[in-house]
């Protein structure tokens, strides 16, 4: 049976964590990184008999970061905390990566009632899918945070951002280190709270600004890769 760690970076989802964690396949690790939560996120997610990192660095990249470092299995995979998005479909994400069809599997977010994923956000998330097909070629929809792969192979890529611009660097460096990409669709589900990155224009703006600067960064190998 395979198994992975999931990494849920996490500031204040106390009230999403208990469903987020039984969502969790069985046998896998949840990690949790608490990014200073101040809502007893981390106390719910130990008692929920998740791992508990503590990041006090601000930022989804930090936070990331030191889920992947305290990851040990094979595979390792990531979700938002908030309830959005099931970690239970990651278990098809890893199968195929161990069946060798594939070297990183993304969620696209599929939203599935009005609303669920506000105007900003999606004008932003497409603005970069495009300036990241004219940067890489990968045909993706979407840089969401669903996503998985072998341990050592996101431990080789050197990831530096330390906020929101993380998911991008992954998939860029990725990219140019000739790692096989592909994207699958996923269903969005509205969020538990408001978002930390993209909840606001502003959010969202910050965001675009640090994946900007991601996409700005010269290939650290020859590109390669593809998206299918």
């Amino acid at each position: 049976m395979l198994s992975a760690d999931v990494v849920l970076p996490c500031l204040d989802e106390a009230e999403a964590l208990p469903w987020v964690l039984s969502r969790v396949p069985s046998g896998w690790r949840a990690i949790v990184v608490d990014n200073g939560s101040t809502d007893g996120s981390a106390e719910i997610a130990r008692t929920l008999g998740a791992h508990v990192v503590s990041e006090p660095r601000r930022g989804f990249g930090a936070a990331c970061d030191a889920g992947l470092s305290a990851a040990e299995a094979e595979y390792v995979c990531f979700c938002d905390c908030d309830a959005s998005l099931d970690p239970g479909l990651l278990t098809g994400f890893v199968r195929e990566i161990a069946s060798g069809g594939t070297d990183l599997v993304l969620g696209r977010r599929r939203p599935q009632t009005r609303g669920v994923w506000p105007a900003h956000a999606r004008a932003g998330n497409a603005a970069l899918s495009l300036m990241l097909r004219r940067r890489t070629g990968l045909r993706l929809h979407d840089i969401g945070p669903l996503r998985a792969a072998r341990r050592t192979d996101l431990l080789a890529l050197g990831l530096t951002d330390r906020r929101s611009g993380y998911p991008l660097q992954m998939v860029v460096r990725a990219c140019d280190a000739g790692m096989r990409v592909r994207e699958v669709d996923v269903p969005y589900l509205p969020r538990s709270g408001k978002s930390k990155v993209t909840g606001t224009w502003r959010g969202t703006w910050q965001a675009v600004r640090d994946m900007s600067a991601v996409l700005a960064e010269q290939p650290r190998s020859p590109v390669g890769g593809d998206a299918r």
